[in-house]
Order: C-alpha cells, then structure tokens, then sequence
C-alpha cells in the first residue's frame, strides 16, 4: 500500500461512511436525523408553540386557576374551624385518646392553645369565619370550605414541595406545571403559567415550587416581579431599534432550528421562550398596566392601603392576566424572613392579624371582582397552604405545625359554593373520615379543569408518571 492515493474525506458523512465499523454507522445515522430533523423544523408551520391550547379530557368547569399560598401554615382553629372545646380544655393537654402526636418542635403533651377569635356565621349558608377575615366573610356563599385535609410532613419544604407538586421531594412537575402541559395556553402573547412571590423573599421551598421538573421545561412558571417591569431582560436596549430586533430574533430563531435535538427540552423551552418574548414586548406592557383600572377597582383591592397594597397589586394583576389568557397564576402571601410569613410559632394572634391584614381586603376584592366581571364561573380560586396549626400551645402563646387536619378552599370554576366537607376531630387536631390528601385535593382540581388525573401522564425513568402518583380521589361533594 505504500504510495497509494487515499482520497481525503470531504465532509464529516463521507468520512463515516469510509470509516465503516459500528461506531462510524452509528454517528452516521446520527447525523442524517439530526439534519432530518433540522429540515422538519425549517419546514415546520410557523405557528409550532408547545404551549397552544390543547382539548381537556371532558368538558371542564373550569378554564383557569388562580392559586393563592399561604406561606407557612394559617391556624385552621383561628381562621376558618371553630373549636370549642378548645376553651373547655384550656391549659390542660390533649386527652391521651388524641395520641398527642409529636411536631416539629412540640412534643404534643403541651397544654392546649384556646382561640380568643370570634366566630359568626354568615351569608345565607350560614358558614362561620372568624373575626380576622371580616371581609372574607362576605363572600362564604362563593367558596367551598375543605375542613379536613391532611398532608405528610411537619417541615415546610417537604410538605411546600408535596402540596404543589403531590411528593415531598424536589424535583417532580409543579401542578401549574401539569395544567399547562395538559392544557396549553389560551394566550400567545403572554405566559401560560405566571408566579408572583412575595416581593421580600420566596417561599422555604423556593423555586421547585413551580418547576416543571422532568416535563419539558417550557411548562415551568414565569417569575413576575414588583413595579412597572414585572419581566426581567424583556424589553431590548434603548439602542436596537424594532426592525433591528426583529431581525435579530428570526435569526436566532433559525440558528436554533439547525441544531436543536427534540429530546433537549431545555434548549426547545428557551427557543419557544424567545418566541414568546417577542411579542411579549408588546403585549406585556398593556397586561401589566394598572392605570387603565379605576379609583374605585383600585380602592376596593386595597391599593390605596399600605397594609394591603402589595397583595392588592398582585391579586389585581392575576386578575389582568387571566382576562388575557394566562392558565395558571400563582400569587403568594409570605416568605422571605419569618416576621413575613403565617408561621405563627411565638404568637398566633399577632401573627395572623398581620398576615390576615395583608390578604383579607384584596382577596375578597377579587372574588367579588371576578363574579361582577362573570369571570368567577370558569376561574377557580384556589387558597391553600403547606399545613395548618397544632390546638396545642407552643410557647404559651403560639402553635406548631399540623399536618394531620386543616382547612383549605375553593371558590368559582365548579366548586360547589356554600358549602363545608369534611370535618376535623373536637381540637382541631385530625381529619376525620379519612379527609382529603393531598392527591385528592389535586385530583379535584384537575378534574375541575377537566383533565382525568389518571390520564394526564407523562413518561419518565420508565413509567408513566401524573401529578396524583397512584393515589387520589376527586372530591365529590366539593363539586357544584
């Protein structure tokens, strides 16, 4: 063979080929899909989204979520479940009948905590609120009480992670997530799925609270942050004009297009994100714009109150956004340091009549906003948190963490309005009958929407794996 001519590979294909073997073969082909792929894309229609809307299961109730978290566990027995034998039991210890179960930081032979709230009932169902919520109680025939739910852990990240995404662990889809995913968007100018913390830090669970975990990352929520730009690196510099910009956008959409492989959903979320930042520019502005509400909407969510005018802002904007076809929005009250929070460990009243004086007004407000506005009938309201208060006392004067039994809501969107399922034991303490899980509550949300939790699947390690795992029952009575 010395001295032959051995003809030099002109590209990467004839090289493979020449090459031959296995490994050669299978780069090959490699390769030809990839450019396969990249031709399907190049060809592709131009209005491809990931996010477009998508057919429920049966027709839903609902067609958006409002989801309102409590950050840190109100005290059920304070708020919205009146126990009087708390004040009978006053300063003795739960019975032992009880199993006076350990949390976080109690032991459960504490003497027990009485409520010094004030319950009246109201409205024509007669539902009984406490006297921390007096504008919340105007609006008890529009929401449905879920007084026994229950949830698997004592610590805030377990149980934050295990209420939005149905496991105690990080990593697994957020329920707004698996809304979009199964839905898609009714908006293509605007985020399908859209979260507003509290502007003085996120929830202990932080971020995977609205991650989309192994579904494509396209589906995880869109931080909107205080003031007049909700949405960082939106806007282009002051110096890229709108025809520079566009320009600038296609050709990194079709960059993108030539080397993206399908299974790289990082990659396909953020050119789908480009997309939509886009015409988010020109959009985005208009939705976030609260000078085009009157004095009088304005006044009625609080913003004219310090202590409300945050929350106000918020719940006003989730209001905005669904007008404009957002999906999910999810809007917290606390986080960041614990004085921000309705983790009332040192004293429940003082902490709760805070927390209770950022949200009653503004919440109220929206529910009877979307009612007026007819929105209420296809939006459900979600008011949630990771778990609830223990009847016995921490400190003298404030309650530990209870995630045996506490009290969630519903409100619009085919929940059954004026009502109460479920029930807790005499203190508070348990749900009775069973209660709700975590995996029910999903599985009625979902269902609301309607979308079979058995049936929204997504496949991952290997199985099929769904919001409400393998467990989860819809919630009969809780539906209108």
């Amino acid at each position: 063979m010395h001295g032959a001519h051995i003809p030099l590979a002109r590209s990467r294909r004839d090289f493979l080929f020449r090459a031959g073997g296995g490994l050669g073969a299978i780069a090959l082909n490699w390769l030809l899909q990839r450019d396969a792929r990249a031709d399907a894309r190049r060809t592709a229609p131009a209005g491809r989204n990931p996010l477009a809307a998508r057919p429920p299961h049966f027709e839903p109730k609902a067609k958006r979520v409002i989801f309102l978290f409590m950050v840190g566990g109100p005290s059920q027995m304070d708020l919205f479940d009146p126990k009087p034998a708390l004040q009978k039991w006053a300063g003795q210890p739960l019975p032992e009948s009880t199993g006076r179960p350990k949390s976080q930081f109690t032991s459960g032979g504490e003497v027990i905590l009485p409520s010094t709230r004030k319950f009246r009932k109201h409205g024509q169902s007669g539902i009984e609120v406490s006297d921390l919520l007096p504008h919340l109680a105007t609006c008890v025939d529009d929401i449905c009480f879920l007084r026994s739910c229950w949830c698997t852990s004592t610590i805030h990240a377990p149980a934050m992670y295990e209420l939005h995404s149905g496991r105690t662990l990080m990593g697994f889809p957020s329920l707004g997530s698996w809304v979009t995913y199964g839905l898609g968007s009714e908006s293509d100018n605007l985020p399908a799925y859209c979260v507003m913390p509290q502007p003085e830090g996120v929830p202990e669970g932080g971020a995977p609270c609205w991650s989309a975990g192994f579904l494509p990352a396209v589906y995880q929520g869109t931080l909107l942050r205080r003031g007049p730009n909700p949405i960082l690196n939106l806007n282009p510099p002051a110096d890229v004009g709108p025809e520079r910009n566009r320009r600038s956008f296609e050709l990194l959409n079709r960059l993108n297009a030539l080397a993206t492989p399908p299974e790289d959903s990082e990659l396909e979320a953020r050119l789908a994100s480009y997309e939509l930042a886009f015409r988010m520019q020109r959009h985005a502005p208009e939705a976030v714009d609260l000078s085009k509400e009157t004095a009088r909407t304005k006044a009625a969510y609080g913003l004219d109150d310090p202590r409300t005018a945050d929350f106000g802002t918020r719940l006003l904007l989730a209001r905005r956004l669904i007008e404009r076809g957002v999906r999910f929005v999810q809007v917290y009250s606390g986080g960041g340091p614990l004085i921000m929070q309705w983790d009332a460990h040192d004293d429940v009243n003082a902490n709760h009549e805070k927390m209770c004086g950022h949200v009653d007004r503004p919440i109220a407000a929206l529910l009877k906003d979307l009612k007026q506005r007819g929105l209420l009938s296809d939006t459900l309201v979600v008011w949630c948190s990771e778990f609830g208060r223990t009847p016995n006392s921490q400190g003298g004067k404030g309650r530990d963490h209870n995630p045996l039994g506490y009290t969630m809501w519903l409100a619009g969107g085919g929940a059954r309005p004026g009502t109460v399922v479920g029930a807790t034991d005499e203190f508070g303490l348990k749900a009775l009958d069973g209660g709700i899980s975590v995996h029910d509550f999903h599985a009625t949300i979902l269902h609301l929407l309607g979308l079979d939790h058995e049936k929204l699947t997504y496949p991952h390690s290997g199985r099929d794996e769904r919001l409400t795992d393998v467990a989860g029952s819809v919630i009969e009575e809780a539906l209108a």
